[in-house]
């Protein structure tokens, strides 16, 4: 893993654990290819973001709606620019009450210590029925 690759995703890591929106989203470049798949009518947080701004929104829909359990990162993976992380969270969904638990996997480009390609990928579908009243 190239340092740059590494100090940025401990820095990513270190402030989604603190909640820093500040710092967190200073992460992201002021473009960035952003994704995560699921239902959005549900979950707004959902779903494709193309700039910091919206980075920012989706931050403050999360953490407006959500609770974090637990979180446990097994593998942290990279190559030059690219990187992967899994693991599994359990979330609380703020709106019922419901408990989610998932395994994750996040994969990131990380171009001059900005990220410039973001993809979460979990259980959706634990979300959605999580979601439901």
């Amino acid at each position: 893993m190239n340092s740059n690759t590494q100090e940025t995703i401990q820095q990513f890591l270190q402030c989604m654990s603190e909640r820093n929106l500040t710092e967190l989203t200073n992460l992201f470049s002021d473009t960035v290819d952003w994704y995560i798949p699921g239902d959005e009518r549900k979950a707004p947080w959902l779903g494709v973001r193309n700039n910091k701004q919206e980075v920012v929104e989706f931050f403050e829909l999360l953490w407006k709606n959500t609770e974090p359990v637990s979180s446990k990162i097994d593998h942290i993976f990279s190559d030059e620019e690219n990187a992967v992380i899994t693991g599994e969270f359990v979330t609380k969904m703020l709106e019922t009450g419901k408990i989610v638990e998932s395994l994750f996997c996040i994969q990131m480009r990380i171009q001059n210590h900005k990220i410039t390609r973001y993809r979460l990928l979990e259980d959706s579908l634990a979300v959605s029925k999580a979601l439901d009243k």
